[in-house]
């Protein structure tokens, strides 16, 4: 098994690949080229280029690991080396031409995330984690935000696109972290808003259904800045779909009493 500087090593260079990629990628802007996988949830063929290319570097470096990502293979894998992809996350924005979207790259063994990655493409800013050796935007070590008043908290969040069966629910989430913190923020894009977290840009981020693919390089970005990735009942995540909440620890604490419960 490759090491954890390996694993990041290969995940990178595929994350860059990608990137660059994108960047050179004409942008469909007729809807026609758009391919609608759900109501406001889009692929296209950069989607689907990107992906190969990330295939082809991880599986060439990494021979025998598996991979896991909405289009490559939706289903989660718990056992041995397991890389953890989101070719364009942010697929909206990118065809908008709006600059919030990403490339994400995790590894896990055996479930357990080892390494992560985030390209923020536009930027060219390359966010990683190691576990247990800290995170780092562009090579310089990174830590989420010190605030601990809510009114002093910028949060980000995520506006449900396709499940609306919890928007009531949602609404009045927002609402409370509204009148509580001093913004909100939605990019569209919970691969930034993680590493946005553990840069300490945003002190905290809700949001109510991620996949795995979504996630995965960003939860190990907030942990290994010292930061809390949680469910909403404050269950620590794993590799996994469903709702997410982060930030550091004042503000995960009270974006998870206010998520639940009306402030006193």
């Amino acid at each position: 098994m490759a090491s954890a500087n390996d694993l990041l090593t290969i995940a990178t260079t595929a994350a860059r690949a990608a990137g660059a990629f994108i960047r050179a990628a004409e942008r469909p802007d007729d809807p026609r080229g758009w391919t609608a996988k759900g109501r406001a949830d889009f692929a296209t063929e950069v989607d689907r280029a990107s992906e190969r290319i990330i295939t082809r570097v991880l599986t060439d470096a990494a021979p025998g690991s598996s991979v896991v990502g909405e289009e490559l293979n939706p289903d989660i894998v718990t056992e041995g080396l397991v890389w953890i992809v989101d070719p364009l996350d942010g697929t909206t924005n990118f065809l908008h031409g709006y600059p919030a979207y990403a490339v994400s790259i995790a590894a896990a063994v055996d479930g357990l995330l080892e390494v992560g990655a985030v390209l923020h493409v536009p930027l060219d800013r390359l966010s990683t984690a190691i576990r247990g050796g800290g995170a780092f935007e562009d090579g310089a070590p990174i830590r989420v935000s010190p605030i601990e008043d809510p009114e002093h908290a910028l949060i980000g969040t995520g506006l449900p696109y396709r499940d609306f069966s919890r928007l009531d629910t949602y609404m009045a989430q927002l609402a409370r972290v509204t009148l509580g913190a001093t913004g909100v923020r939605r990019p569209g894009s919970a691969a930034i808003d993680l590493s946005d977290v553990a840069a300490g840009r945003f002190d905290g981020f809700w949001e109510q259904r991620l996949s795995a693919w979504d996630i995965a390089a960003g939860t190990l970005l907030v942990r290994e800045a010292g930061g809390l990735v949680t469910d909403f009942s404050g269950r620590s995540l794993g590799v996994e779909h469903g709702e997410v909440l982060a930030g550091n620890p004042a503000i995960h604490r009270w974006l998870l009493s206010t998520l639940n419960h009306d402030p006193p």
